[in-house]
Protein backbone atom coordinates (compact mmCIF):
# COMPACT_ATOMS: atom_id res chain seq x y z
CA UNK A 1 0.00 0.00 0.00
CA UNK A 2 1.09 3.72 -0.36
CA UNK A 3 -0.23 6.83 0.33
CA UNK A 4 -1.62 8.44 -2.56
CA UNK A 5 -1.55 12.11 -4.19
CA UNK A 6 -4.41 11.56 -6.72
CA UNK A 7 -6.96 13.94 -5.47
CA UNK A 8 -9.97 11.58 -5.27
CA UNK A 9 -8.52 9.02 -3.28
CA UNK A 10 -6.33 8.64 0.18
CA UNK A 11 -3.88 5.68 -0.28
CA UNK A 12 -3.60 3.15 -3.42
CA UNK A 13 -3.51 -0.59 -2.97
CA UNK A 14 -1.91 -2.87 -5.89
CA UNK A 15 -2.67 -6.60 -5.50
CA UNK A 16 -1.87 -7.26 -9.58
CA UNK A 17 0.79 -5.28 -11.80
CA UNK A 18 1.77 -4.27 -15.03
CA UNK A 19 -0.96 -4.09 -17.91
CA UNK A 20 -0.91 -3.27 -21.74
CA UNK A 21 -2.34 -0.58 -23.89
CA UNK A 22 -5.45 -1.26 -25.19
CA UNK A 23 -6.91 2.51 -26.18
CA UNK A 24 -6.05 6.11 -27.09
CA UNK A 25 -5.95 6.67 -22.95
CA UNK A 26 -3.48 4.58 -22.12
CA UNK A 27 -0.78 6.14 -24.77
CA UNK A 28 1.30 7.85 -22.02
CA UNK A 29 0.46 5.71 -19.19
CA UNK A 30 1.51 7.10 -16.29
CA UNK A 31 1.85 3.82 -14.55
CA UNK A 32 4.15 1.92 -16.97
CA UNK A 33 6.63 5.18 -16.65
CA UNK A 34 6.23 4.64 -12.72
CA UNK A 35 7.03 0.86 -12.99
CA UNK A 36 10.29 1.63 -15.07
CA UNK A 37 11.63 3.99 -12.33
CA UNK A 38 10.28 1.75 -9.49
CA UNK A 39 12.46 -0.71 -11.73
CA UNK A 40 15.33 0.87 -11.62
CA UNK A 41 15.26 1.27 -7.67
CA UNK A 42 15.18 -2.46 -7.50
CA UNK A 43 11.93 -2.62 -6.04
CA UNK A 44 10.85 -6.57 -6.01
CA UNK A 45 7.23 -6.18 -6.79
CA UNK A 46 8.12 -4.38 -10.31
CA UNK A 47 11.38 -6.67 -11.12
CA UNK A 48 9.40 -7.34 -14.91
CA UNK A 49 8.80 -4.04 -15.14
CA UNK A 50 5.24 -4.06 -16.83
CA UNK A 51 4.40 -7.50 -17.39
CA UNK A 52 1.13 -8.80 -15.57
CA UNK A 53 1.80 -9.99 -12.15
CA UNK A 54 -0.46 -11.30 -9.53
CA UNK A 55 1.26 -10.72 -5.40
CA UNK A 56 -0.68 -12.97 -3.17
CA UNK A 57 1.35 -11.45 -0.41
CA UNK A 58 -1.11 -7.97 -1.31
CA UNK A 59 -3.85 -9.93 0.12
CA UNK A 60 -3.07 -9.68 3.75
CA UNK A 61 -2.39 -5.97 4.02
CA UNK A 62 -6.30 -4.45 4.46
CA UNK A 63 -6.51 -6.39 7.45
CA UNK A 64 -4.18 -4.86 8.85
CA UNK A 65 -5.38 -1.02 8.14
CA UNK A 66 -6.57 0.35 11.55
CA UNK A 67 -8.86 3.18 10.42
CA UNK A 68 -11.57 3.28 7.40
CA UNK A 69 -9.90 4.09 4.48
CA UNK A 70 -10.44 5.04 0.45
CA UNK A 71 -8.07 3.20 -1.66
CA UNK A 72 -7.59 2.95 -5.37
CA UNK A 73 -7.17 -0.59 -5.89
CA UNK A 74 -4.39 -1.17 -8.73
CA UNK A 75 -3.50 2.22 -9.50
CA UNK A 76 -0.68 0.13 -11.50
CA UNK A 77 -2.28 -2.63 -13.38
CA UNK A 78 -6.44 -3.48 -14.39
CA UNK A 79 -7.76 -6.10 -11.93
CA UNK A 80 -9.85 -7.27 -14.77
CA UNK A 81 -7.03 -7.78 -17.36
CA UNK A 82 -6.98 -10.84 -19.31
CA UNK A 83 -3.90 -12.35 -17.79
CA UNK A 84 -5.33 -11.78 -14.11
CA UNK A 85 -7.24 -15.04 -13.55
CA UNK A 86 -11.33 -15.00 -12.31
CA UNK A 87 -9.88 -16.76 -9.09
CA UNK A 88 -7.56 -14.23 -8.07
CA UNK A 89 -10.05 -11.89 -8.74
CA UNK A 90 -12.59 -13.67 -6.69
CA UNK A 91 -9.81 -13.22 -3.78
CA UNK A 92 -9.53 -9.68 -3.76
CA UNK A 93 -13.16 -9.00 -3.62
CA UNK A 94 -13.38 -11.29 -0.68
CA UNK A 95 -10.85 -9.22 1.17
CA UNK A 96 -12.84 -6.29 0.30
CA UNK A 97 -15.70 -7.82 1.06
CA UNK A 98 -14.15 -8.67 4.38
CA UNK A 99 -12.99 -5.29 5.05
CA UNK A 100 -16.31 -3.31 4.38
CA UNK A 101 -14.89 -0.45 7.00
CA UNK A 102 -12.96 0.32 3.66
CA UNK A 103 -14.14 2.29 0.59
CA UNK A 104 -12.34 0.61 -2.65
CA UNK A 105 -12.25 2.48 -6.01
CA UNK A 106 -11.81 -0.03 -8.62
CA UNK A 107 -11.49 1.19 -12.35
CA UNK A 108 -11.17 -0.59 -15.32
CA UNK A 109 -10.77 -0.30 -19.34
CA UNK A 110 -11.83 -4.34 -19.71
CA UNK A 111 -15.50 -3.63 -19.69
CA UNK A 112 -16.36 -6.44 -21.63
CA UNK A 113 -14.55 -8.96 -19.25
CA UNK A 114 -15.60 -6.66 -16.33
CA UNK A 115 -19.51 -7.55 -17.50
CA UNK A 116 -18.72 -10.93 -18.19
CA UNK A 117 -17.23 -11.62 -14.57
CA UNK A 118 -19.53 -9.27 -12.08
CA UNK A 119 -22.00 -12.33 -11.40
CA UNK A 120 -19.32 -13.98 -10.04
CA UNK A 121 -18.26 -11.61 -7.54
CA UNK A 122 -19.83 -10.56 -4.37
CA UNK A 123 -20.66 -6.64 -4.86
CA UNK A 124 -20.31 -5.38 -1.34
CA UNK A 125 -21.41 -1.48 -1.05
CA UNK A 126 -17.80 -0.24 -0.28
CA UNK A 127 -16.54 -1.46 -4.03
CA UNK A 128 -17.09 1.44 -6.12
CA UNK A 129 -16.73 0.09 -9.75
CA UNK A 130 -15.25 2.59 -12.63
CA UNK A 131 -15.07 2.65 -15.95
CA UNK A 132 -11.96 5.06 -17.63
CA UNK A 133 -13.39 6.93 -20.84
CA UNK A 134 -11.12 9.18 -22.75
CA UNK A 135 -13.50 9.91 -25.43
CA UNK A 136 -16.22 9.18 -27.40
CA UNK A 137 -14.72 6.23 -29.10
CA UNK A 138 -14.88 4.31 -26.17
CA UNK A 139 -18.14 5.74 -24.60
CA UNK A 140 -19.63 2.30 -24.63
CA UNK A 141 -17.99 1.11 -21.62
CA UNK A 142 -20.56 2.96 -19.55
CA UNK A 143 -23.17 0.93 -21.15
CA UNK A 144 -20.98 -2.55 -20.00
CA UNK A 145 -20.74 -0.62 -16.48
CA UNK A 146 -24.19 0.31 -16.02
CA UNK A 147 -25.40 -3.47 -15.89
CA UNK A 148 -23.24 -4.92 -13.52
CA UNK A 149 -24.26 -5.35 -9.65
CA UNK A 150 -21.84 -2.76 -8.71
CA UNK A 151 -23.61 -0.84 -5.80
CA UNK A 152 -21.67 2.93 -6.59
CA UNK A 153 -20.94 2.79 -10.39
CA UNK A 154 -18.34 6.23 -11.50
CA UNK A 155 -16.44 7.26 -14.68
CA UNK A 156 -12.95 8.37 -14.75
CA UNK A 157 -13.22 10.58 -17.58
CA UNK A 158 -9.01 10.95 -18.12
CA UNK A 159 -6.89 11.79 -19.60
CA UNK A 160 -9.98 13.49 -21.42
CA UNK A 161 -8.95 14.10 -25.03
CA UNK A 162 -12.11 15.24 -26.69
CA UNK A 163 -16.01 15.93 -25.97
CA UNK A 164 -18.24 13.86 -24.61
CA UNK A 165 -21.52 16.02 -24.88
CA UNK A 166 -24.12 13.01 -24.63
CA UNK A 167 -23.37 11.20 -21.60
CA UNK A 168 -25.85 8.72 -20.22
CA UNK A 169 -25.92 9.06 -16.42
CA UNK A 170 -28.08 6.63 -15.79
CA UNK A 171 -26.83 4.93 -12.66
CA UNK A 172 -23.93 6.47 -12.49
CA UNK A 173 -23.01 7.70 -9.09
CA UNK A 174 -19.70 10.06 -9.52
CA UNK A 175 -18.26 11.31 -12.48
CA UNK A 176 -14.05 12.22 -12.25
CA UNK A 177 -12.53 14.54 -15.23
CA UNK A 178 -8.92 15.41 -15.71
CA UNK A 179 -6.75 16.65 -18.60
CA UNK A 180 -3.57 14.80 -19.23
CA UNK A 181 -0.03 15.47 -17.97
CA UNK A 182 3.34 15.04 -18.12
CA UNK A 183 5.63 15.89 -21.33
CA UNK A 184 3.66 15.75 -24.39
CA UNK A 185 0.29 15.77 -23.15
CA UNK A 186 -2.66 16.26 -25.67
CA UNK A 187 -4.90 19.24 -24.89
CA UNK A 188 -7.99 19.22 -22.77
CA UNK A 189 -10.25 22.02 -23.90
CA UNK A 190 -12.23 24.03 -21.03
CA UNK A 191 -15.61 23.44 -22.83
CA UNK A 192 -15.65 19.89 -22.70
CA UNK A 193 -15.42 20.17 -18.96
CA UNK A 194 -18.14 23.02 -18.21
CA UNK A 195 -20.11 20.80 -20.33
CA UNK A 196 -20.11 17.67 -18.60
CA UNK A 197 -19.74 19.28 -15.10
CA UNK A 198 -23.32 20.59 -16.39
CA UNK A 199 -24.71 17.28 -17.42
CA UNK A 200 -23.52 16.07 -14.18
CA UNK A 201 -25.50 19.20 -12.10
CA UNK A 202 -28.61 18.78 -13.97
CA UNK A 203 -28.74 15.01 -12.99
CA UNK A 204 -27.78 14.97 -9.47
CA UNK A 205 -24.52 13.06 -9.94
CA UNK A 206 -21.20 14.13 -8.11
CA UNK A 207 -18.66 15.97 -10.46
CA UNK A 208 -14.95 15.89 -9.17
CA UNK A 209 -12.32 17.86 -11.27
CA UNK A 210 -8.72 16.66 -10.73
CA UNK A 211 -6.82 18.52 -12.79
CA UNK A 212 -6.40 20.55 -16.20
CA UNK A 213 -3.16 18.84 -16.76
CA UNK A 214 -0.76 19.81 -18.85
CA UNK A 215 3.24 19.68 -18.40
CA UNK A 216 2.94 21.41 -15.66
CA UNK A 217 0.08 19.94 -13.82
CA UNK A 218 0.54 21.98 -10.45
CA UNK A 219 1.05 25.71 -12.20
CA UNK A 220 -2.27 24.57 -14.34
CA UNK A 221 -4.15 23.70 -11.03
CA UNK A 222 -7.57 22.40 -10.64
CA UNK A 223 -10.29 25.55 -10.41
CA UNK A 224 -13.12 25.45 -12.89
CA UNK A 225 -15.72 28.00 -12.50
CA UNK A 226 -13.20 29.78 -10.17
CA UNK A 227 -13.54 27.04 -7.39
CA UNK A 228 -12.69 23.51 -7.03
CA UNK A 229 -15.12 20.76 -7.49
CA UNK A 230 -14.66 18.03 -4.79
CA UNK A 231 -17.79 16.56 -5.15
CA UNK A 232 -18.13 12.48 -3.66
CA UNK A 233 -20.89 9.59 -3.99
CA UNK A 234 -23.35 9.76 -1.15
CA UNK A 235 -22.00 6.86 1.04
CA UNK A 236 -21.36 5.14 4.63
CA UNK A 237 -18.19 3.60 5.83
CA UNK A 238 -19.09 0.80 8.38
CA UNK A 239 -17.64 1.82 11.71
Amino acid sequence: MAQSSIEWTEMTWNPTTGCTKVSQGCKFCYAEVMSKRLQAMGIDKYKDNFKVRIHESELKTPYTWKKPKMVFVNSMSDLFHPEVPLSFIQKVFEVMNDNQQHIFQVLTKRHERLLELHEKLNWTPNIWMGVSVEDQQVEHRIDYLRETNAKVKFLSLEPLIGPLPNLNLSRISWVIVGGESGRKPRPIKAEWVKDIQNQCENLNVAFFFKQWGGTNKKKSGRLLNGRTYDEMPNYRLIA
